[in-house]
């Protein structure tokens, strides 16, 4: 199997999306790329637990991609070995009456995970300059006070809320959130495979809504509005990383070798110390249970 060099996916200049990989080969099957997934998702979720015990950062993932391009099952291989309590993943869909009374932000901010945890964003944010782009018109349910019409989303629109984005995410790694995103690069050929196999496989079926045909007709207004955000977003503090993700055994590697190869980097992150005194009456403590 091929090293992987975390830097190699880390969008880090200006790019062209049409110049990002979606498939890329690192020499192993699957039965390989599985026990090496395995064996990276149990000193992720040692980490994890440290982080618990320490309290002082949290992650969040964040994942976008276009539909079919494996978010869902990318969250399961690759927090499979974890505790339960130290993960929380969120998925979201469309804003609900009572999100909309608020401002976009809002829903997101309230479900960030708390110090000594994992947060997983399942689409995020960045919805609010993908689909709102894509679709304008759905802004209006917002009702926010400068925005009357269509006429006012204009470019100014778009760069204030770039900047809020940014300075959110800014304001979250100050204190202590270690922000990562993925965007799950799939070609639009093989997305045609996926849709057509939950449409052969009876079981599923249910994946499948009309809808996404007539997203897919879409494609390029959304590759653009990917590589703007891309461009605009990616940040020391809260870097974008390309996972080529027409392969999805070799996408969950990736995305997980490069969260650890990130946080093993924090040597701060240990359990604490005993206070001085129970240290100290450790032997006492044994004696006691040991006496019963």
């Amino acid at each position: 199997m091929k090293k992987i060099d975390i830097e190699d996916f880390r969008i880090s200049s200006k790019i062209n999306i049409k110049d990002l990989p979606t498939h890329i080969d690192i020499d192993a099957d699957k039965k390989a790329l599985k026990k090496a997934l395995r064996d990276v998702g149990k000193d992720l979720a040692d980490i994890q637990n440290t982080m618990y015990a320490h309290g002082k950062y949290s992650v969040l993932m964040c994942i976008q991609g276009m539909d079919t391009a494996g978010k869902d099952s990318l969250i399961r291989e690759v927090f499979k070995e974890f505790n339960v309590r130290g993960i929380v993943a969120h998925s979201f869909k469309k804003p609900t009456e009572l999100e909309l009374k608020h401002d976009y932000l809002w829903r997101h901010y309230i479900a960030l995970p708390a110090r000594g945890k994992f947060g997983i964003f399942n689409r995020t944010h960045y919805e609010n300059v993908l689909v709102t782009r894509v679709h304008p018109e759905y802004l209006m349910y917002e009702n926010m006070p400068n925005v009357n019409s269509l006429d006012d989303v204009d470019a100014a629109f778009w760069d204030s809320r770039f900047d809020e984005i940014n300075n959110f995410e800014k304001h979250i790694a100050d204190n202590g959130t270690i922000v990562f995103k993925f965007f799950l690069n799939l070609s639009k050929d093989e997305q045609k495979n996926r849709l057509l196999r939950r449409l052969n496989k009876p079981e599923k079926n249910w994946k499948f809504s009309p809808d996404d045909l007539d997203e897919r007709k879409l494609w390029e207004d959304y590759q653009d509005c990917y590589e703007d955000l891309l461009n605009r977003t990616s940040k020391e503090h809260a870097p974008w990383f390309n996972i080529p993700a027409d392969d999805k055994p070799t996408a969950r590697y990736i995305v997980a070798k490069i969260l650890y190869d990130t946080l093993k980097v924090y040597t701060d992150i240990k359990e604490p110390e005993l206070p001085a005194k129970q240290k100290a009456n450790i032997d006492s403590y044994k004696a006691e249970l040991e006496q019963e």
